[in-house]
């Protein structure tokens, strides 16, 4: 049977997990009422799981803004399409001045289109926000970034999770990860990819040793299924919190790379590993029904 492609979303994050979808979507348990993701992050993993209902929450308000947004109706696919193209023509012209505009605007105003835009024209796809909260990330340097085909790219990933979103319930909440597990019965399931402990991170909050403390007592304390994320080594350490914190849960792994740059050399090879607090019987595939066979991408 035929695997289908995985759905991008329509926001960047830095450490997503596009490459991971099938490993993680093969270890879920087969059955559950609700999804809840306390560190939505670009939502790739949950999009992709596709659940009937679910709570998707983070602690980066824009994030949740955006989603809102097209929940909303406030924004779709034609606003996104001609917003990027005006602003995509503008940088073009002005380049560095008018992304730094754009930077400033966006800081004074959140406005979800701004977001995106920063989101797909500044350094490396980056989501970082100074001591003020403001986002602080240099212009990418690209200033053709917004060629016609790039657009259509992103806008036909706005209207498939705007599909998603409009058939399914689903909330989008702004708020600390320990309240959303609190939100868990016990026949959800909870699926969390917090920033990796020992790892650098570029995040909204930051990630230390009592936040991981935290996120073990809060889901040991729900009474649900859940699915942490992390690492598990690389060719110079390891994850020693697995052997720790971790260690009365099952864990299943798998090889990945992450790109750090264009050249090979920059390919870094890391184990990452899921920790489940059930017995995960692995499927022999993934189906992935069509998220909106009957929509034509037409823009």
């Amino acid at each position: 049977m035929n695997k289908e492609t995985t759905y991008v979303p329509p926001i960047k994050i830095q450490g997503k997990k596009t490459q991971l979808v099938d490993f993680i979507l093969e270890n879920l348990p087969p059955a559950f009422d609700t999804w809840i993701e306390p560190f939505m992050g670009s939502g790739v993993v949950g999009f992709n799981a596709k659940p009937a209902k679910a709570v998707f929450s983070d602690s980066n308000p824009h994030i949740i803004h955006f989603y809102n947004a097209i929940k909303n109706k406030e924004i779709n696919h034609l606003i996104v399409k001609q917003f990027l193209q005006e602003q995509g023509k503008i940088l073009s012209e002005k380049g560095q001045d008018f992304y730094n505009e754009v930077r400033e605007r966006f800081n004074a105003t959140h406005q979800p289109l701004d977001f995106l835009f920063l989101n797909r024209s500044c350094f490396n796809g980056m989501i970082r926000f100074n001591r003020k909260f403001e986002f602080n990330v240099p212009y990418g340097h690209k200033p053709e970034r917004f060629a016609q085909a790039y657009i259509t790219k992103i806008t036909n990933q706005v209207k498939q999770i705007d599909f998603l979103i409009a058939n399914n319930d689903w909330q989008f909440i702004c708020q600390d990860f320990k309240e959303t597990i609190k939100l868990a019965k016990e026949n959800d399931l909870i699926y969390c990819d917090p920033p990796y402990i020992g790892r650098h991170v570029d995040y909204y909050d930051s990630w230390d040793e009592q936040n991981e403390l935290d996120l073990e007592e809060a889901l040991r304390n729900c009474g649900a299924k859940f699915v942490v994320s992390t690492w598990h080594s690389n060719q110079y350490r390891k994850n020693d919190y697995l052997e720790t914190l971790w260690k009365n849960y099952h864990l299943v792994t798998t090889s990945h790379f992450y790109h750090l740059g264009a050249k090979e050399e920059n390919r870094n090879a890391v184990t990452e590993a899921l920790i489940l607090n059930y017995e995960a019987i692995p499927k022999q595939a993934i189906t992935k029904a069509p998220i909106y066979e009957q929509l034509a991408l037409k823009m």
